[in-house]
């Protein structure tokens, strides 16, 4: 990988993605993503890792967005996962928050198993998904 890799940062906001752009230190292998209706423009069964921080809990039919990602993974791709691990008052109020076993379930469902797990950050859990295999 390294600088032979490409990395795509995606998001649905214009003014982050131009932020990513201007502090990528000069990186030519990071290529921005603007989503537009749901409309996710990656390349097909080429990507090792979709790194997903801070976003699950905005998202609406979570087990049908992570059924779709498996369209985007190599075979032996896969998902990591880091969200908050425990509510705030304010993320409670405003439904910011999923707990870690909605996640499991709901990338289970998707067709993931957890490969990895770390709990080295503080208020939040990290998880590496695998993609299980048909037989």
């Amino acid at each position: 990988m390294g600088r032979s890799g490409r990395v795509f940062a995606v998001d649905t906001n214009k003014k982050f993605l131009e932020y990513i752009r201007s502090n990528a230190g000069g990186l030519e292998n990071v290529e921005t993503v603007l989503v537009a209706e749901e409309r996710l423009d990656l390349p097909k069964k080429s990507l090792d890792l979709i790194f997903i921080r801070n976003v699950c809990h905005h998202l609406q039919g979570r087990v049908e967005y992570f059924r779709r990602l498996r369209y985007f993974l190599k075979p032996d791709g896969g998902v990591a996962i880091i969200e908050r691990s425990k509510p705030s008052t304010l993320h409670s109020i405003f439904w910011n928050y999923v707990p870690r076993e909605t996640i499991i379930g709901e990338m289970e469902e998707a067709r993931f198993t957890v490969k990895e797990e770390f709990s080295f950050l503080p208020n939040q859990f990290f998880i590496i998904f695998t993609q299980q295999v048909y037989s």
